[in-house]
């Protein structure tokens, strides 16, 4: 093992323009692969576009266009809306077009095949496109997919199929002993008891004729394509040029210290089951974590392109900006659960917590320390019970931040860092600067300094635990401190070095915002 990680979110249908819930996996995983670095691990951030499924055929037919047209023209908007969103990104893969997906995809094929693990016969299933999924009738509700709320349509030909029977008992004792890792505990429980009840062979293929002859053909068989979940799920090894033993594959999966996919809930079994059952038949090592977010809503009901109810996330971020939208979408909502998007509600809580509280909070700071300094962090005096209570929080803060990211736990750990805030804010009011410029007296001008100098070390231990989260305002309030965003020391240093520091007061950081009337 080393001191690396893979990091991944879910690869995106391009059939349309992305919503709310593809900018929730961006800010998340980017997050969370921030946080890692942060730690001081190498970390890989991949993310990519499922452009082979069967939905983005049937949309290009309705357009009347081309596959490989559709597909093109849509993956900017997602590829863009990763960029606004700040998410920094090793690579984005593309399956249709991509030469180590399409190559390494075979690969995994042909190994799974010369394991005994691939073989064909006659099947008939109830098929959503929506979902690119097979349905027994008792998942369905009142005949309907769950998640699209469509009748699926019943499909009969001759596929392969992938001997997922077989790795039951693999399954369930990687699931049992933690060798994955699935977060949170309710989903490992779903997971588990689905392993527990017999898993059946799965599907891998369909035929060209139906797949209007789009999407990576079946090695040796060009009257099958490859179904797709084998398609799909390899992107996340191919990309790593695996099939090359490159040194990128070498250091970032195989010898990686966690192997990391975030995912929604709704193909949770497909990558806690298949695909680690997947990997063990082309013989290659298990993802260690398998996140699992909910849906985000709208008036109960799941935000989806195929229901019509889609939240555009760039109108958001042209409105209210890239660190508003992040920032709700970390803070507001659980990363485990399902949660019910309002604007009223963004507008509030961006108010509330960035305008009103860190961004006020930096612009206190900055301003006395240019009023009261001419702009330069003072050195400090001695410390009070007031300072020793601020240093506790720091402490604190970044403890319990940090604690909670080990677990994904996005929001908890915010919720920390705010307490951070809260308490700075508090402390400034105790403190009364203002009252301690006024008197030239020497005990009140060391108080002056001793109080200045502290709020900087504070509100640098802030910017520097918000980074993963903020990363544009992060460096921004940084920049202001005169430190540097690459070399920020932890609490327990986090007065380190700051006397002489240039301070410098911009524009708000976050100017507040009216709700539309």
């Amino acid at each position: 093992m080393n001191q690396a990680a893979f990091i991944s979110t879910t690869i995106p249908y391009v059939n349309a323009n992305p919503h709310l819930g593809h900018a929730l996996e961006y800010v998340q995983t980017d997050t969370f692969a921030r946080h890692m670095s942060s730690m001081g691990t190498d970390t890989y951030l991949l993310s990519g576009s499922d452009e082979n499924s069967l939905k983005n055929v049937l949309v290009a037919e309705r357009e009347g266009v081309p596959v490989q047209e559709l597909v093109d023209r849509n993956v900017v908007f997602f590829e863009e809306l990763a960029a606004e969103l700040g998410t920094d990104l090793t690579r984005f893969i593309r399956t249709s077009v991509d030469a180590d997906h399409l190559r390494g995809a075979a690969a995994i094929w042909r190994r799974m095949v010369d394991r005994g693990d691939i073989y064909t016969k006659d099947y008939e299933g109830l098929y959503c496109v929506g979902c690119e999924q097979f349905y027994a009738p008792d998942e369905l509700a009142d005949g309907k997919c769950p998640d699209h709320l469509t009748e699926p349509e019943r499909v009969s030909e001759h596929n392969y199929f992938f001997r997922l029977s077989r790795y039951q008992d693999q399954l369930l004792e990687a699931l049992e002993k933690g060798t994955i890792r699935i977060v949170p505990e309710t989903r490992r429980n779903e997971v588990t008891s689905f392993v527990r009840s017999g898993l059946e062979d799965i599907s891998v293929s369909r035929s060209t004729a139906r797949a209007r002859g789009w999407g990576i053909p079946v090695p040796d068989d060009p009257s099958q394509v490859m179904y797709v979940w084998i398609d799909a799920l390899t992107n996340y090894v191919n990309a790593l040029g695996w099939d090359r033993d490159t040194p990128e594959y070498q250091r970032y999966w195989a010898e990686a210290e966690r192997r990391v996919h975030v995912v929604g809930k709704g193909v949770t079994r497909f990558h806690a089951v298949y695909w680690p059952a997947m990997l063990m038949s082309a013989g290659l090592p298990l993802p260690t974590d398998v996140v699992v977010h909910g849906y985000i809503t709208a008036s109960g009901m799941k935000i989806s392109k195929s229901l019509g109810n889609a939240v555009d996330p760039r109108d958001l971020i042209d409105r209210f900006g890239a660190s508003a939208v992040r920032y709700y979408l970390l803070a507001a909502f659980s990363p485990f659960t399902d949660g019910d998007f309002s604007e009223e509600r963004l507008i509030e809580r961006y108010n509330a917590d960035l305008a009103n509280g860190l961004g006020n909070l930096v612009s206190r700071v900055t301003s006395m320390t240019t009023r009261y300094r001419d702009g330069v962090v003072p050195e400090s005096g001695p410390r009070t019970e007031l300072e020793e209570g601020l240093l506790r929080q720091i402490a604190d803060s970044e403890q319990r931040s940090v604690a909670a990211m080990s677990g994904y736990d996005h929001r908890e750990a915010l919720a920390r860092i705010w307490d951070l805030v809260r308490r700075t804010n508090a402390y400034i009011d105790e403190r009364a600067p203002w009252h301690l410029a006024k008197d030239d007296g020497a005990e009140a001008q060391e108080a002056l300094s001793t109080t200045l100098h502290h709020l900087a070390g504070a509100v640098r231990q802030i910017a520097r635990l918000v980074l993963p989260f903020l990363p544009a305002a992060g460096r921004e309030i940084l920049t202001s401190l005169g430190s540097d965003p690459e070399e920020v020391p932890g609490a327990d240093r986090c007065l380190e070095g700051l006397a002489g520091s240039v301070v410098t007061k911009g524009a708000p950081l976050f100017p507040r915002v009216e709700a539309a009337p």
